[in-house]
């Protein structure tokens, strides 16, 4: 696995790369939201020579290890934007060839713009470890089994 920089690189003008890119978007209402898996939803974008061609908005298939990146990747996207990620994540991106683009806020309609024009800048996440949990989509229940690992939700017990 690569080093710190490799994740978290700016991607300038990678639309010049390609002629086509399909980009996932972590949506919180109109904005880039801060967790990429714990936003209500994606806004889905096709790019084709410089411009929109499709813009859709899909539900969050919900949050759990690699389910997101699976989920994306059978979706056909190249490039996720979010404001913030983790490592783990991360790597479950590289695993299906998707870029990750992180430390990315504002609007989505400027992102979009951003993309378009090649001036788009990802930076450090600003997603912090365990800085996900409770953020955007209603946790009922843990990320993992009660008997294996304390909860902070339920007071600490196994």
């Amino acid at each position: 696995m690569g080093g710190r920089n490799e994740y978290f690189c700016s991607h300038q003008n990678f639309l010049k790369e390609d002629n086509f890119l399909k980009v996932a978007i972590s949506t919180d209402n109109d904005q880039v939201s801060a967790h990429f898996g714990r936003c209500p939803s994606f806004t889905i974008i096709d790019i084709e020579d410089g411009k929109v061609i499709k813009q859709d908005i899909i539900e969050n298939p919900g949050h759990e290890p690699g389910r997101i990146p699976e989920f994306l990747n059978k979706k056909g996207v190249q490039h996720i934007i979010a404001g913030g990620m983790g490592m783990r994540a991360t790597g479950f991106f590289q695993e299906y060839g998707i870029k990750t683009i992180v430390g990315v806020q504002g609007t989505i309609s400027d992102v979009i713009k951003e993309l378009q024009d090649g001036t788009l800048k990802g930076g450090e996440s600003l997603c912090k470890p365990g800085g996900g949990k409770g953020y955007g989509l209603d946790k009922i229940e843990c990320d993992h089994p009660h008997e294996e690992t304390e909860c902070e939700h339920d007071g600490g017990e196994k």
